[in-house]
């Protein structure tokens, strides 16, 4: 049996490789492929968190509110059992149609969310070039093996891990496993240890070519793979719920113990008055029901999911609903640099040529304050025309047909140069010959054919290079290069680097005739310096205000990125997370700190250091950090009673996803596991998308609180009916089908109308709301139930008394509940709850201001709404079909004066104690304030 150990494969020589793993330069035969694969199994991720439909749907049928409907349902088949024809039968087939309609509801919007999670997903390619018995062929990447030679050409993403036996000019982008932007030379010879994922001669599944080709010999698939290793992390974190989730929980706790000490409390009291135990146990289940706001659990639910419409059409996909309040109360963004602060495509951003500085902007240059365009800087010919040519970058068409640049992210920066700046325009000279890229020399030349003699073109590093140059351009003329000369460019480029640019000194030189051999010492050798290329991963155009909004919103950011120290700050200091370089303080006062420094650290000191001492302090920068070293920090800002969302794209953010409070994924860059991992997916890959985010749970979360203080208003007038039963010896004011209609029919659409508020200006000025704040805060139950519900059952039950003594009756008359009387007197209940609800929508746009101030055109569903609750009264009380479904009369007009009369006075009473509030209490405000119109 071979042994596929592959701790020190990195090494041997090229045939002691193909030794170890017993294959050969030919590759493996269908037979050996064939047992290999069946006996290591093939390279695929194990997928453990995989949506499973079954478990979807099941979710939304066995949380916590949808248990308190289940009870409630079962509670009203018990009473309907007890004493058949009091419609609670009717009443249990409701709440379980509420039931299915919610859960099938918030499956479909999760669904959809998969889905569309599922078109996303490109980053391990699912085929690959192999050798099998000496012949290239394309197999299944589920199929490569351990011993399989590997053909990897420029462009492609390695399927499995190996070692090179052959690379020629290979640079490679390992950002998915480690984070870190800057591409990665790969050689074949043998090597000596060092960090296992930068050991030159050694490629990993997920990474990508860059530029350059190769063959390499598999030795790990699968989950064997640093790939599957660091998503085999995500499989031990444990998530926890949502703070929405954990607000419904806490929600349907308060509402079960009023309901059950309330029913409990009727049915003893009934038992005490002698009401007899079957009486007074159906009308204990009865309090019990319509105390459950069956309203509520939809209403969450489509409010939800219409904010993740909302935030889709802001390139924000939401896979799971809580997901959109979560970030409603985030005090803590722990995101990765490259593709999400940045642009992730590397821009030429500076040049220095002939001792002075020249600033590249979108289509122009900058040079000493003189505005140019770079056709019009004759005297920056020469080194234009080398960039234009010293390269291997290639320009494609996509499927799309739209032209891209393909290559080394350097050199596909020139090209993108040139192109913005209209350099290509003429034919490019032909090219003889090259001299390309080797680690040792740290440059490259190419060599064309031009007005009748050899020129060469070399870039490379500016401490290669510069050595070999004699001349330099001055004011288009060749002069001696002076060693002061020397000193000068070295230093500009040191300040360049000190900045984060990644810079290439550019060179040329005109070969004479009778050159004998064209190879590195005859052709590099008394150079003519034309300049200093300085290249940047610029930051997105909108992240610096995103970031300002942020601290505005009292959520902190921390850059927690693989990349290099000098790099990661370069960048913070540009978006304003770290202060400005002074001359006073040349090193700033923002912290920089490495993965090792983490590694290090007690628990003690990384609190501290995550722990800011005054309000506006910089927030630390953490570069070449581990995955094992941000899911650290996201472990310890959750310890700290932080609510962390944390940005990705890699494998190696896997588990600081899964971690999080809040993941959210690049959808744009992102691998397969941070996607599928993730709550949230960024459509744009932008910083600013979070930010926006936010904004939508901010408002999502108060809206949710609107709405609840409007739904369980109604609970209040539902109930009195059936305490002034049991207790007063009134008949009852209200039909269970009428509370139906209230609950499920005209309370439905404008609640959502409460649910659709849009985000207020104010909105991010105030702090995240405090982790201990509740939904269902004391304060709200009191407005809720004691206050609006209170008035609404004065009018409700005014009215349906008011209706009965103005057609005689008197106190004790027995009532028959067939009479149509009765009806009537139900119907005029009914009509006073729908019409203070009316009232009741819009005193619920604030808690604070005045309906007066709020303009009813910013909120069209609301309005909506109300017309379809007063068309809905109309056609239960008017419409044959709608008296005999809900046992309504119609009613004689006279009698809308007196309801209407009394929703106004409840909207009136409402503006009294707003005014008493913010005028004479000073209350805090706790949430959005709302824009006065």
């Amino acid at each position: 049996m071979p042994d596929f150990r592959y701790h020190d494969i990195n090494r041997l020589s090229a045939e002691d490789v193909l030794k170890r793993l017993e294959t050969g330069s030919g590759g493996l035969t269908s037979d050996e492929a064939l047992r290999r694969l069946r006996e290591f199994g093939p390279n695929v991720l194990i997928e453990p968190n995989r949506y499973s439909l079954l478990r979807g749907l099941s979710r939304h049928f066995t949380h916590f509110l949808a248990i308190l409907l289940w009870i409630a349902a079962g509670l009203s088949f018990t009473a309907d059992y007890m004493k058949p024809g009091e419609g609670m039968a009717t009443l249990g087939w409701a709440i379980l149609g509420v039931i299915v309609i919610n859960a099938a509801f918030a499956f479909l919007q999760e669904y959809k969310a998969e889905r569309a999670v599922q078109a996303l997903h490109h980053l391990l390619p699912d085929k690959a070039w192999v050798m099998r018995a000496g012949q290239p062929v394309e197999v299944a990447r589920s199929e490569i093996v351990p011993g399989e030679i590997l053909i990897l050409e420029e462009g492609e993403r390695v399927p499995a891990d190996a070692r090179l036996i052959e690379a020629t000019g290979m640079r490679v982008d390992n950002a998915a496993l480690t984070g870190e932007s800057k591409p990665k030379r790969r050689i074949a010879a043998p090597e000596e240890d060092g960090h296992w994922l930068d050991i030159p001669n050694l490629v990993f599944a997920g990474t990508s070519i860059l530029s350059g080709h190769g063959q390499a010999v598999v030795f790990a698939v699968g989950m064997r793979t640093e790939f599957g290793k660091i998503a085999g992390l995500a499989t031990a974190v444990e998530t926890g719920l949502s703070p929405l989730q954990k607000e419904i929980i806490t929600v349907t706790r308060i509402v079960a113990a009023i309901s059950l000490a309330m029913g409990g409390l009727f049915f003893a009291v009934g038992l005490w008055a002698g009401l007899g135990f079957w009486i007074s146990a159906i009308f204990g289940i009865g309090i019990i029901v319509a105390n459950v706001p069956e309203g509520l659990l939809p209403t969450v639910t489509l409010a939800l999911a219409m904010s993740s419409q909302r935030m889709a059409k802001r390139n924000a996909l939401i896979k799971h609903l809580p997901s959109v309040e979560t970030l409603g109360c985030t005090t803590v963004i722990c995101t990765d640099k490259t593709g999400t602060l940045t642009e992730n495509r590397m821009r030429v951003a500076r040049f220095y040529v002939d001792h002075l500085e020249v600033e590249v902007q979108e289509s122009c240059l900058v040079i000493a304050g003189r505005v140019t365009t770079a056709i019009e800087a004759e005297e920056y010919a020469p080194l234009f025309n080398a960039i234009i040519h010293c390269h291997n970058a290639k320009r494609v068409r996509q499927t799309d047909g739209r032209p891209i640049v393909t290559g080394d992210p350097t050199e596909v920066a020139l090209v993108e140069f040139a192109l913005d700046h209209g350099l290509l325009h003429r034919e490019p000279l032909p090219r003889m010959g090259e001299l390309p890229f080797d680690a040792d020399r740290k440059r490259m030349a190419t060599l064309h054919w031009h007005e009748s003699r050899l020129v060469a073109f070399m870039k490379g590093a500016p401490e290669s290079l510069v050595p070999l140059c004699n001349q330099m351009l001055h004011q288009t003329a060749r002069s001696p290069m002076s060693q002061e000369d020397r000193q000068r460019i070295m230093a500009q480029s040191q300040t360049f680097a000190h900045h984060a640019y990644r810079v290439l000194a550019v060179a040329m030189r005109d070969i004479e005739q009778g050159v004998e051999k064209l190879d590195i010492d005859h052709v590099e050798r008394n150079l003519t310096f034309l300049g200093l290329v300085a290249m940047m991963d610029p930051p997105r155009q909108d992240v610096p205000e995103a970031i300002l909004r942020c601290r505005q919103a009292g959520v902190r950011t921390i850059m927690i990125t693989g990349d290099h120290p000098l790099t990661a700050l370069a960048i913070a200091r540009q978006i304003g997370l770290a202060p400005k370089e002074s001359r006073t303080e040349p090193s700033g006062y923002c912290p920089v700190i490495e993965g090792r420094q983490v590694e290090t650290m007690s628990d003690d000191a990384l609190r501290r250091l995550l722990t800011p001492t005054r309000p506006g302090e910089a927030e630390p920068v953490f570069a070449r950090m581990a995955p094992r070293h941000k899911m650290r920090v996201v472990s310890t800002l959750k310890d700290m009673g932080e609510v962390v969302a944390v940005t990705g794209d890699g494998v190696n953010d896997a588990p600081a996803l899964k971690k999080a409070d809040i993941g959210v994924a690049m959808g744009i860059a992102g691998t397969d596991v941070a996607k599928e991992i993730a709550d949230i997916i960024l459509l744009d890959d932008n910083f600013a998308t979070i930010v926006n985010a936010i904004e939508e749970g901010r408002t999502v979360y108060d809206n949710i609180r609107k709405f609840s203080t409007y739904i369980l208003a109604s609970n209040v007038p539902e109930i009195v009916p059936f305490l002034g039963y049991g207790f007063a010896g009134m008949p009852l004011a209200l039909t269970i089908p009428q509370i139906l209609a209230v609950d499920l029919g005209t309370d439905m659409i404008p609640a959502l109308g409460l649910g659709t508020e849009r985000p207020h200006a104010e909105v991010m000025d105030l702090p995240p709301r405090p982790r201990h704040e509740r939904l269902l805060s004391f304060s709200l139950l009191l407005r809720a139930y004691l206050f609006l519900g209170l008035i609404e059952a004065a009018v409700a039950m005014g009215g349906f008394f008011l209706y009965l003594f103005a057609n005689g009756w008197t106190w004790g008359t027995h009532l028959d509940w067939s009479s149509s009387l009765y009806r009537q007197a139900t119907t005029v209940t009914f009509a006073g709850i729908v019409l203070a609800q009316v009232a009741n929508v819009l005193a619920c746009r604030s808690d604070r201001l005045s309906v007066f101030k709020l303009d009813w055109r910013t909120n069209p569903l609301m309005v909506l709404g109300i017309a379809i609750e007063l068309i809905l009264l109309a056609l239960i009380a008017y419409t044959p079909t709608g008296n005999e479904i809900f046992g309504t009369s119609p009613l004689p007009l006279w009698i809308f004066g007196p309801l209407v009369l009394g929703s106004l006075t409840l909207l009136l009473v409402e503006e009294g104690r707003k005014l008493l509030v913010t005028r004479f209490l000073h209350r805090p405000a706790h949430g959005p304030i709302e824009t006065v119109h």
